[in-house]
């Protein structure tokens, strides 16, 4: 259970404690937030809120540990990662038990991202362990001009401190995204978890802490962002800002200065159906890609884009399907569960309304009860209703008829969006100019978006990000390159 057993000293009485400098603390604030169960939407959880006096002592704590961490064999440093991985996926259970509280997680899908965390973590350990171990040998006389008097070692170094902010709806693995490759490299962690989410991010870093690392090189600080959010991606002790979720990482970008960003900020990923595709397959795609986790991802798909004369046999596939999704409780393993929040539910209502107002088809029923949306399917949606570009975030999925792929590529290019998208034709040929063609970090041919594998780059173009992840990207992205060059009296050539 959640709170009890190896995971008892993170909590006390009713409340959640933070971490730092290697033990849970109260905050001094006296102050806490609530953690609003998505489905009860009643107060299920409690975190300390934070303070700016403990942000700067975190930061301060983390600043220190890391300069000894830094020092610390690159074995070692795997070796714990390995540890806390075992760790983590053994106790799956309550921390699933967490997503399925706070997120309305289905109980299966809340398991796999726990176990889905723990190998990532362990294959980041592997990875980093050759990356990091290599360096580079140049010589002067490869350059025009130049004669064999001076060599080159190029290495690999930390950054120093990391801030790792991960969303609501992958919060284990998406925080463990950003903390494996962090320490892996050399560096220190500030975990500034979503509040949606924040006690199964304090669950897994007390894995972390079990696995032994030493005392401030990973803190968790949890609180609200209008006290604390600022402060911390404005910090002058951080580093490096690896940023998961919406609008929120535009600003900050804006503020952040001259430090290395690494940024996913949504989607509207455009699935392009062409007239030769398999049906069947392009169905049972949209379900999978359109409506798991309740449409609560960032590389859902968000916009269908069907060639019309294909368009009335996709729909009546679609909707047979969409008929035998399970809709209830996460703990009973639904298809869809209620989304987070009550404002997440009232923006999909409104994007509902808009579409219904202007004449868009209803292939179900809207039915809404609490926070539980059920999944609708939306055709005949065009181009002046706000579902064909904003992002529900939601088990709601406009169809939008088009005559040419040309019209297709058109609209997935003229969105500010850039995540994922997909295709779907037997044509190779085409498939590869399609892909080509559109605007988007990744696009999946013959398969819905998705961001694993998750050693696969992962990235956006436009406002959908900066930078790119997956494991090698973040570990590269979280270190600089130094140089140290030997400078001889007089040229050396190797077999001279």
């Amino acid at each position: 259970m959640a709170g009890t057993g190896v995971f008892a000293e993170i909590f006390d009485g009713e409340v959640y404690k933070y971490y730092s400098d290697g033990e849970w603390n109260y905050s001094a604030s006296k102050k806490t937030v609530a953690i609003i169960n998505p489905t009860t939407r009643k107060t299920h959880y409690k975190v300390q809120a934070c303070s700016q006096e403990e942000v700067n002592k975190v930061m301060e704590l983390a600043k220190s540990a890391q300069k000894s961490w830094a020092r610390t064999p690159l074995w070692k440093r795997a070796e714990l990662l390995h540890k806390a991985a075992a760790i983590l996926k053994e106790h799956k259970a309550p921390i699933a038990e967490c997503l399925v509280k706070e997120i309305a997680k289905p109980a299966k899908d809340a398991v796999s991202e726990v176990v889905r965390s723990g190998d990532l973590i362990s294959y980041t350990a592997e990875e980093g362990v050759r990356i990091l171990g290599e360096g580079k040998f140049l010589v002067s006389d490869s350059f025009p001009g130049n004669d064999r008097t001076k060599y080159c070692l190029t290495s690999k170094v930390p950054l120093g401190v990391v801030l790792a902010i991960p969303p609501f709806n992958y919060p284990v693995n998406l925080a463990v995204s950003k903390i494996g490759p962090a320490l892996i490299a050399g560096n220190s962690i500030v975990l500034k978890p979503p509040t949606q989410g924040a006690v199964s991010c304090l669950h897994m870093v007390h894995c972390f802490h079990l696995a032994g690392f030493p005392k401030g090189l990973i803190s968790c600080v949890t609180g609200k962002g209008s006290e604390i959010g600022d402060f911390l991606t404005m910090h002058p002790g951080v580093n490096c800002i690896s940023f998961t979720g919406g609008d929120t990482g535009i600003s900050i970008s804006k503020k952040a200065g001259m430090i290395p960003l690494q940024m996913e900020l949504g989607g509207k990923d455009a699935c392009i159906v062409l007239d030769d595709a398999d049906l069947d397959l392009v169905a049972s795609n949209i379900i999978k890609g359109g409506f798991s986790y309740s449409g609560q991802r960032c590389t859902a798909v968000k916009v269908v884009l069907v060639i019309d004369s294909v368009a009335d046999a996709l729909v009546e596939k679609v909707n047979s399907k969409v008929a035998k999704l399970r809709v209830g409780p996460p703990e009973d393993d639904c298809d869809i569960t209620p989304v987070v929040t009550e404002s997440s539910a009232n923006f999909i209502e409104g994007l509902v309304k808009d579409a219904k107002e202007k004449g868009a088809t209803f292939c179900q029923e809207y039915k809404r009860e609490g926070n539980l949306i059920w999944p609708l399917l939306l055709d005949n949606v065009r181009p002046d209703m706000r579902i064909a570009w904003e992002e529900p975030f939601g088990p709601v999925l406009p169809v939008i008829r088009i005559n040419s792929v040309e019209e297709g590529i058109h609209h997935c290019n003229a969105s500010n969006f850039g995540l994922q998208g997909c295709v779907f034709t037997r044509d190779i040929n085409k498939a590869i100019m399609i892909s080509d063609a559109m605007e988007t970090g990744t696009v999946q041919i013959n398969s819905a978006p998705a961001r694993g594998p998750d050693h696969f780059p992962f990235q956006g173009l436009k406002d959908s990000g900066i930078g790119s992840q997956g494991i090698t990207n973040s570990i590269n992205m979280m270190v600089k390159v130094k140089s140290t060059v030997i400078n001889l009296p007089s040229p050396s050539y190797t077999m001279g």
